[in-house]
C-alpha cells in the first residue's frame, strides 16, 4: 500500500536553515538537518507568553549549536526561550536540551519514562553493557565481524546528545501545558519509543505528532537489548486508534517530512502496512530461521550499517508481534541463535 496516498501536505515552503514559517497561529518550523538518510527533524517553536517554548531540539552538533545560536538571536523577536518540551529520548528530539538549557536557562519537560532513558543512555558504557549489546545481536544472528559494529554503535546515542538535564517536568496523559494562553493537552504514544508525548491543541485545530504518526514513512517500532522480551508493535497499533477520536480536520506538525492533513485516513493506512509487513514476516517463518535472515527476505535494497540496525530491530518487532499473537516460536539454535518458526 502506498503510504503517501492517505495525507494532504499542507500548503507551507520547507523553511531554509535558521528560518522559520509560522505554520499555525502562534507556531514557528523550524527545520534541522541530520547526518543520515532520513535527513531532518522539525521543531515546532511555540509563542508563550513573553517567552517561547520549543517542541524538541534536534541532534547535538557543531552545525545545530550554529543555527540555534542565530534562531535565539534572530528569530524569536528578542524573547527568551523558556523551556523545552522533548517528545522522547531519541537523540535528534532530545540532543540539544542540555545546550539549550545551558545557553538560556530553559527547563526540560518530558515524559519520565523517555527522560530515564535518555539518561541511562549517556551513562558510561560498562563491559557488561557492551557484552549484553553484542550477544543480544549475534542471538540475531549478526556474524562475529559485526561486533566491532556494535561496539561502535553502544556508544552512538551518547555522542549525539548534551548533557541531559538531571531535572525534567514529568509529562503525563491528558496533563494539559499553558502556552501562550492556550492548553496543550498530552497524548501518549508507545511502541515508536516507551512514552511518546503528543500535543494537541483544540483551539487551533493542531497536533504536534512527534515521531508517532508521519507522513510518507511508518515510524521505526523496534526490539532493542534490555527489552527483548517486550513487545512494542503490538503498543504502537494499540495506541493509533486513540487519534481517531481527533477532529478529522485536525492539521498535524509531524517530527519528519512536512505539516499534513488526513490525520484520520494516514492511522488506517499505518495499520494496514503494519499488516502487510506481518503477514510478510509470517511468510518468511516457512522453516526455522535467525532474525538476520527474516530480515533479509523483508528488506531487499542495501543497507549501511546505520539502517542495519534500524532494520534488524523492526524485523524482531513484527517476530515478537507474531510470538504474542500464537503464530510463532523461537527456538534456540545449537549455536544459541535465535530461530523463529512457524506454529503449525
Amino acid at each position: 500500500m502506498d503510504l503517501s496516498q492517505a495525507v494532504r501536505r499542507l500548503p507551507f515552503e520547507i523553511p531554509e536553515p535558521a528560518a522559520t514559517i509560522e505554520v499555525a497561529p502562534g507556531v514557528l518550523w523550524l527545520r534541522l538537518g541530520l547526518p543520515f538518510k532520513l535527513d531532518h527533524v522539525n521543531v515546532w517553536l511555540i509563542e508563550d507568553g513573553d517567552g517561547w517554548t520549543a517542541v524538541d531540539t534536534g541532534l547535538h552538533d557543531q552545525r545545530t549549536c550554529r543555527i540555534w545560536q542565530r534562531v535565539l538571536e534572530d528569530r524569536l523577536g528578542g524573547r527568551p526561550l523558556r523551556r523545552v518540551i522533548a517528545t522522547h529520548f531519541h537523540p535528534d528530539h532530545v540532543g540539544m536540551a542540555g545546550w539549550l538549557a545551558e545557553q538560556t536557562g530553559s527547563s526540560l519537560w518530558m515524559p519520565e519514562r523517555e527522560w530515564r532513558m535518555a539518561r541511562l543512555l549517556t551513562a558510561p558504557v560498562t563491559d557488561h553493557d557492551l557484552a549484553e549489546f553484542v550477544e543480544f545481536y549475534r542471538r540475531a544472528g549478526f556474524p562475529a565481524d559485526m561486533e566491532a559494529v556494535c561496539r561502535a554503535r553502544i556508544r552512538h546515542y551518547a555522542r549525539c546528545v548534551s548533557r541531559i538535564p538531571e531535572l525534567a517536568q514529568p509529562l503525563e496523559e491528558d496533563d494539559v501545558i499553558a502556552i501562550g494562553g492556550r492548553g496543550w493537552r498530552v497524548l501518549i504514544g508507545a511502541g515508536h519509543s516507551p512514552q511518546q508525548a503528543v500535543l494537541y491543541c483544540p483551539e487551533i485545530g493542531v497536533l504536534i505528532s512527534g515521531d508517532q504518526v508521519l507522513p510518507e514513512i511508518s515510524p521505526n517500532v523496534s526490539v532493542v537489548p534490555r527489552e527483548s522480551a517486550n513487545d512494542p508493535l503490538g503498543d504502537f497499533l494499540a495506541s493509533l486508534p486513540r487519534f481517531l477520536d481527533l477532529p478529522a480536520d485536525t492539521r498535524v506538525l509531524p517530527s519528519h517530512r512536512w505539516p499534513f492533513a488526513g490525520l484520520h485516513e494516514r492511522v488506517h493506512t499505518l495499520l494496514h502496512h503494519h499488516d502487510d509487513r506481518l503477514a510478510a514476516t509470517l511468510a518468511a517463518c516457512g522453516q526455522p530461521s535467525s532474525g538476520l535472515t527474516i530480515l533479509k527476505a523483508l528488506f531487499e535494497r542495501e543497507l549501511d550499517d546505520h539502517q542495519l540496525f534500524f532494520a534488524i530491530g523492526e524485523t524482531l518487532a513484527h517476530l515478537c508481534h507474531l510470538i504474542h499473537r500464537g503464530q510463532i516460536r523461537r527456538i534456540d539454535g545449537e549455536d544459541g541463535v535465535h530461530l523463529y518458526e512457524r506454529v503449525a
